[in-house]
């Protein structure tokens, strides 16, 4: 690859960390910018040698001002569900101004057909970015296996895992995998162009199974227990989860009942030139946590 100026936006979040880690791995800091709504978070990415901006989805100025020289660009949606759309469309027409020359953005899972409520935000920026005239490339991540790995502490503590996902199949990944997938195609010198990756995990679980490995893994006994969504969605309430983001995890999970979340492409693994994590590996680093 030449020496393509590359920014990563959301790059303060943990994808967004991941990605910049994969991409000093893959070209030199001088050729990777770090876009984040505060700066002064980035300290530690400036000391590797990365450009630090100010990026803020809701401030298309600092957006122009970040994209400037900008060649390839990392679009990492947004976490404000509701908002998501109008803060993409902020970055996609900054980029088309800027004269970017290929947007990657994260969306989601069979982003045209999925069931799961974040598709609704995630398809129409995917219209966007196609409307935009720039040359694209969408990666459609699957579940990150952290998005279960962060229940374990709930799960031991109550010694059950519970959820509205019955026994549908998770073909999930690590935040890391997915993450070098980003790099990839941020600094290969194949054309990406035009091109829709179904991204998941080389292989799936239940989370009867996922459970087990917790069980097996701490010494402390997880039970799983199958939950209603209405009544799965009560219990993350209780438990003092926003409304918001517990319709979305509820909601998801039944998803993931239905198939939602199993994929055996393999794309992801082929993407990234290596397997993917397993899951249990993913449970061992959380429990060390």
């Amino acid at each position: 690859m030449s020496d393509h100026r590359i920014l990563v936006t959301a790059a303060g979040g943990h994808l967004g960390r991941l990605t910049i880690d994969a991409l000093l791995k893959l070209v030199p800091a001088s050729q990777i910018v770090a876009g984040l709504r505060d700066p002064a978070k980035g300290a530690d990415l400036a000391a590797r040698g990365v450009t630090v901006v100010a990026a803020d989805y809701s401030k298309p100025e600092t957006l122009d001002a970040a994209f400037k020289g900008i060649d390839r660009l990392l679009l990492i949606s947004s976490n404000e569900l509701g908002q998501r759309v109008a803060q993409h469309r902020n970055v996609i027409d900054a980029a088309k101004r800027a004269g970017v020359k290929l947007i990657a953005y994260t969306s989601v899972l069979r982003a045209d057909t999925s069931p799961l409520s974040v598709a609704k935000e995630h398809l129409p920026t995917e219209e966007l970015i196609r409307a935009s005239g720039i040359p694209f490339a969408l990666l459609r991540n699957g579940w990150y296996t952290e998005n279960y790995t962060a229940s374990i502490p709930a799960a031991l503590a109550h010694n059950a895992l519970i959820s509205s996902a019955g026994d549908g199949r998770i073909a999930s990944a690590s935040r890391a995998d997915y993450a070098a997938a980003a790099a990839a195609v941020l600094t290969s010198a194949a054309d990406h162009a035009g091109k829709v990756y179904e991204l998941a995990g080389d292989s799936a679980y239940t989370l009867e199974q996922f459970a087990a490995e917790i069980t097996k893994q701490s010494g402390k006994t997880v039970a799983y227990v199958r939950l209603p969504e209405a009544d799965f969605k009560a219990a993350l309430l209780g438990a003092g989860l926003p409304p918001e983001l517990a319709e979305l995890i509820a909601t998801s999970d039944t998803a993931a009942a239905n198939g939602a979340l199993f994929d055996d492409s393999r794309t992801l693994g082929k993407l990234i030139g290596r397997p993917t994590t397993p899951f249990a590996t993913t449970i061992a680093e959380a429990l060390k946590a």
